[in-house]
């Protein structure tokens, strides 16, 4: 499908999709409490993931639609053995798209320069805490300084601005947001905080034990001077000046302040579904027509469809909201 001056994945409220999030596995080298339980989960079957040629014929497909970012996640994007072929491929589509990779760092070391050098723009790196004991706690693994080692690759491989996310778990590591944003500030890293959503496995998610946008900047308050950022437009997390700038802080409350009215994204999980919020309890199947020998236009009319069906918002503080059945790591970040 040729690119198009129009863009053509509008919804009914007027929301234009212009940020695709594309999970190239449901595998993880971490066990995060806030995601998967310790045993870990039944990864996809090989067959039912998207091969490099699907998926890059995919999100060709959607960037003729009109999206003008891409950013690959997983479960650990890193897993994928073929994640440099996939930028490359990415980034030879025309018009060429942004590309951003999510992933816990892990590894990164060792292949940072190469994404550079195919395409990738910049990283976002999950880290949740520096202290060693938190980590191994959070995490599972005593990978802390492989993350580190990872974060410093990205910066040095020009994946810049690195930023870092981190979900703070009341009781675990909530402390540590002072230390941790210090941390990245020393190191010329942006931070983003976000709080804990509904997305894990086990669905054991209680929004009791969520650690909210009001207290992540009355912790951050007792040690920065923090001045909001007007201007956010589409972006998922609201911006802070600390200590005047230029350096900032985001937080990212999906749960407490949502941003649905202003979100243009739309996802792409590893088995080829297509869906057009996080939280969506349903989601149109691409890999089968595609498989089935469907052309570009018949694949683009699908997603043009499913995107107009978006619903106004997730409605998690909602009585009628349900968790959906995939958690992140097969929904992609």
């Amino acid at each position: 499908m040729p690119p198009t001056d129009q863009p053509r994945l509008v919804d009914r409220f007027g929301r234009i999709g212009r940020d695709l999030r594309v999970s190239v596995t449901d595998r993880c080298n971490l066990r995060c409490t806030y995601c998967m339980p310790a045993e870990g989960l039944a990864w996809m079957p090989k067959p039912e993931m998207l091969t490099d040629e699907e998926l890059l014929r995919l999100v060709g497909v959607l960037v003729g639609l009109g999206i003008e970012s891409v950013r690959l996640t997983g479960g650990e994007p890193l897993l994928r053995r073929s994640l440099v072929d996939l930028v490359a491929g990415i980034a030879g589509l025309r018009p060429r798209p942004r590309i951003a990779m999510t992933t816990n760092g892990v590894g990164l070391d060792k292949v940072a320069a190469a994404l550079a050098e195919a395409g990738l723009d910049r990283v976002n790196v999950s880290l949740d805490t520096t202290d060693p004991e938190h980590f191994q706690r959070l995490t599972r693994r005593d990978r802390l300084d492989d993350v580190v080692r990872g974060l410093a690759a990205a910066a040095e491989a020009g994946l810049t601005p690195v930023k870092v996310n981190a979900v703070a778990m009341r009781g675990v590591n909530d402390v540590d947001a002072p230390e941790l944003l210090q941390w990245c500030l020393d190191r010329g890293y942006e931070l983003r905080f976000i709080e804990q959503m509904p997305l894990d496995a086990q669905h054991a998610w209680d929004r009791g034990l969520m650690v909210t946008q009001a207290e992540l900047l009355q912790r951050l308050g007792e040690r920065f001077t923090l001045t909001p950022v007007p201007s956010r437009g589409s972006a998922p997390a609201e911006t802070f000046l600390v200590d005047g700038g230029p350096a900032i802080v985001g937080i990212i409350a999906s749960v407490t302040a949502p941003f649905c009215a202003a979100c243009d994204r739309v996802r792409l999980t590893a088995d080829g579904q297509l869906r057009n919020c996080l939280f969506a309890r349903r989601e149109v199947d691409l890999r089968g027509p595609l498989r089935d020998g469907a052309t570009d236009d018949e694949l683009g009319q699908l997603m043009i469809e499913e995107m107009a069906r978006k619903a106004a918002g997730h409605g998690i503080d909602g009585p009628r909201f349900v968790q959906p059945d995939r958690p992140m790591s097969a929904i992609g970040g």
